[in-house]
């Protein structure tokens, strides 16, 4: 029998603890924090929308909206911003993040015509990058950033989650 994927908007307490503790078992690098309690307080106040995953019952990751983008680009011209996408090791390759996108692509559409995202360079976010150029998202042609920073000719930076290269989608 096929599980089924269910989304749900961030809305309770219960859920950011889930969201927190969940991490924490996962992932040895996260460090148990208000994190999610910031992202509640800022799907309650509109300017994110944190959708949550199930794969049947079971916690599967998340993903984020962002109205108002760190990344100056899109702050500028008022593109929201996919961010944090996240589908825990145990429930990937089973369409999570595809219907994480669909929902979060929708519901930008209902106030723009484009969105963008921030993708890594190095090799673990291969996968993402191939997802992305399949979902129709296209280099933004402003470089790679680091910390939301342009990195200029001749500079050095670290490779890590902050370097990365913004991509776009028009929404139809």
């Amino acid at each position: 029998m096929e599980e089924q994927i269910t989304l749900k908007r961030l809305s309770s307490q219960e859920e950011a603890s889930a969201l927190d503790e969940n991490f924490s078992a996962i992932y040895p690098w996260y460090s148990s924090s208000d994190y999610y309690e910031k992202c509640l307080a800022e799907n309650r106040e509109g300017t994110r929308v944190t959708l949550i995953a199930y794969y049947g019952s079971e916690l599967a990751g998340c993903c984020h909206l962002l109205y108002s983008s760190a990344y100056p680009d899109f702050n500028q011209k008022a593109i929201p911003e996919i961010n944090s996408l996240d589908v825990f090791p145990a429930y990937r390759l089973k369409g999570i993040a595809s219907a994480l996108f669909d929902k979060l692509e929708a519901i930008a559409a209902k106030t723009g015509n484009k969105i963008g995202l921030g993708v890594g360079l190095y090799k673990d976010y291969g996968n993402a990058q191939m997802m992305y150029t399949k979902r129709g998202y296209v280099l933004d042609g402003n470089g790679i950033m680091y910390s939301n920073e342009e990195v200029k000719p001749g500079t050095t930076v670290r490779v890590d989650d902050e370097l990365l290269l913004y991509m776009v989608k028009t929404l139809v």
